[in-house]
């Protein structure tokens, strides 16, 4: 048990305090988050935005383009998703939990394409010499880019996409040295997959009533 602690905690030796503790609140508040979306609670949306502006410049400042480019787009998305699940037409909220219909599939595969074509091209814009790592992290941000739209509209196909990123990100996350981050892509990918299961049954309940 203590190599897992060692494993997490050794790359913040050399880590100034302000961004540990930067770190640890992204980690509180992107736990939130997750953990409000599971529950179709709106309150998704601020956590949310606390936590990814916080990882923007962490990642900035840490040069991970792709994955800063990612919560960037998180942020502005979460500010569309805020107002999308809160709209109402009398008591009643507009936007239910649905699944993705074949036009909103194809949707998602062409921002999964695009994202992932786009954060190539900001690589090579910076002349950034690419390794491997960071052709996964063009890969999972075409992920998330597609599973936070998915999210936004209430979709119940984005918690597998949360779910298939997390797992990629976890060990990228510890070779890169961001422990805590690391472990919230963990603790995301329990949720997930809790959010799913959740979602899944609120939508079978809902069929089973109409």
């Amino acid at each position: 048990m203590n190599h897992i602690f060692d494993f997490f905690l050794d790359a913040y030796q050399n880590t100034p305090t302000n961004q540990i503790v930067l770190e640890a609140i992204a980690f509180v508040f992107g736990i939130a988050s997750v953990w409000y979306a599971k529950k179709e609670n709106i309150l998704v949306y601020p956590t949310g935005i606390i936590c990814t502006v916080i990882t923007v410049y962490l990642l900035y400042i840490n040069k991970y383009l792709g994955d800063m480019m990612m919560n960037f787009y998180y942020s502005i998305m979460s500010i569309y998703g805020w107002w999308n699940w809160s709209r109402k037409k009398g008591d009643k909220y507009i936007v239910p939990i649905s699944r993705t219909n074949t036009k909103e599939k194809q949707i998602g595969i062409g921002l999964f394409l695009l994202t992932m074509l786009i954060t190539y091209l900001v690589y090579k814009g910076f002349d950034y010499e690419l390794e491997i790592p960071n052709y996964i992290d063009i890969v999972t941000s075409g992920i998330f880019f597609t599973a936070m739209w998915y999210m936004a509209i209430k979709k119940l196909e984005n918690w597998a996409l949360w779910i298939i990123g997390d797992l990629i990100t976890i060990p990228l996350y510890a070779y890169r040295g961001l422990g805590m981050l690391s472990l919230q892509y963990l603790i995301f990918t329990v949720l997930a997959i809790q959010g799913y299961i959740a979602w899944k049954k609120h939508l079978n309940n809902n069929h089973q009533t109409v």
